[in-house]
């Protein structure tokens, strides 16, 4: 099967959703012929990688550059806002691309179908329909709403940003992509909602983000104890709605009774706020910020925690949850977005977010549950590792998607056929 796999975003160790598109172009050209068209920066990262197949690098840094300059001084605290603004250079990708793959058509090249993994927003759709290939766009992961409880925290991340979203979804009615697309691969309810009725029969659910079961398996750990002090691991970009304040408030409540300690992996413009903040609280020797870390050291930090916490207020996906899952670990999360579909009391605890009170007192208490009970959170993180085994390792989501881009292959191929054999029929025959 020939697959044209249009990527925006795409290459190893360039950020989680370019993750997501290196994952599914490698992946994929395991089991199938693929083209990926991708854009002129992702060169240097994919050809380190040893991507060395066929390649269509679309290059808009003349209008990408500048913008995200642009961005970048508006919003110097908020990486989202900023990646909001950014993202109106994938429409201008989108275009050329459309060209490129046009003009390689009408040169002889053929594909059986398109799958446009990257963005993972459904306000961002390619309009490859126009290579008259079935579309299959997704998994998307979008629709959000923005947390009611924590205005210091949306304020802090310019989430007033948020109100562009409803012209640009405008614009993707126009465009035209969600009524022409075949598939649509949905993550969550929250994208659900933002889908029109009328596209609801070819919606399937698939989540966005896989886990790379080599790298984040289950690893030995030291029973958690009074004789020890209780270990706690954050993972992600330190950014307003990322929470760490509200855990960084909670261990200060914490130490008045308990031993603790907690790895800060991640970078971001909040750091050193952040550490102000520990600072304050009186735990910076119990708090260490790590900075960005390789990948393999990731999981490495992940091993050595008792649990893992992700106290996002607004997470669309939460990766990160299910490779802590996979390496046996009990995780902790907000149940708005993503986490809400991935945490239960099976595998950790699902906090409410309505408040940043209400969330710094349950992750208290929290921790001093599993302080006082180590081995029925224990017993939480083994069930999060056969749950992530089961439904979401990168190898089966590979093989059920690749299962419908055959189908649609098959099913174009049949149309085509239809149609040439009733281009043949004579005049008096039709």
């Amino acid at each position: 099967m020939r697959v044209l796999m249009s990527a925006y975003q795409c290459g190893p160790g360039m950020g989680s959703v370019s993750q997501i598109g290196w994952e599914w172009y490698r992946r994929m050209r395991e089991r199938a012929s693929v083209t990926l068209v991708t854009h002129e920066r992702n060169r240097e990262a994919l050809e380190a990688a040893g991507a060395d197949g066929d390649v269509m690098f679309i290059d808009t840094e003349w209008f990408a550059g500048p913008l995200y300059g642009f961005a970048s001084k508006l919003f110097p605290r908020s990486q989202h806002s900023v990646f909001l603004v950014s993202s109106l250079d994938y429409f201008v990708f989108d275009a050329a691309a459309v060209r490129a793959v046009r003009k390689r058509q009408r040169a002889g090249d053929r594909w059986d179908v398109v799958h446009a993994p990257t963005p993972v927003s459904s306000l961002a759709s390619t309009r490859l329909f126009r290579s008259g290939l079935p579309v299959v766009l997704g998994p998307l992961n979008s629709g959000v709403e923005e947390p009611r409880g924590f205005p210091e925290i949306m304020k802090a991340d310019s989430g007033w940003t948020s109100r562009f979203r409803a012209p640009a979804a405008w614009i993707g009615a126009l465009r035209g992509t969600l009524a022409r697309s075949a598939l649509i691969l949905s993550a969550t309810r929250a994208t659900d909602r933002t889908l029109p009725t009328s596209c609801r029969d070819k919606v399937r659910r698939v989540l966005e983000n896989g886990v790379e079961t080599d790298r984040f398996r289950p690893s030995e750990r030291e029973e958690a104890s009074q004789a020890r002090p209780l270990r706690i691991t954050f993972v992600g970009r330190l950014v307003p709605f990322k929470g760490v304040g509200m855990l960084l408030d909670a261990v200060g409540r914490l130490v008045r009774r308990r031993e603790v300690e907690v790895r800060i992996v991640g970078d971001g413009p909040m750091m050193e706020e952040w550490r102000s903040a520990a600072d304050s609280l009186q735990i910076a020797e119990r708090v260490h910020f790590l900075g960005n870390v390789a990948l393999d050291e990731v999981s490495q930090h992940m091993a050595w925690c008792d649990v893992f916490c992700l106290p996002s207020v607004r997470e669309s996906g939460g990766a990160v949850l299910l490779e802590a899952m996979a390496m046996e670990r009990p995780v902790i999360a907000l149940d708005h977005g993503g986490p809400g579909e991935l945490v239960d009391d099976e595998v950790g605890r699902l906090l409410p977010a309505e408040s940043h009170e209400q969330v710094v007192t349950d992750l208290a208490r929290t921790f001093d549950e599993i302080c006082g009970a180590p081995g029925d959170w224990a017993e939480k993180g083994l069930r999060g590792a056969v749950r992530v085994a089961e439904r979401y390792s990168w190898d089966a989501k590979v093989s059920e998607v690749l299962g419908m881009l055959e189908e649609l292959a098959v099913e174009g191929a049949s149309l085509q056929t239809r149609r040439s054999d009733r281009d043949l029929l004579l005049p008096t025959d039709r």
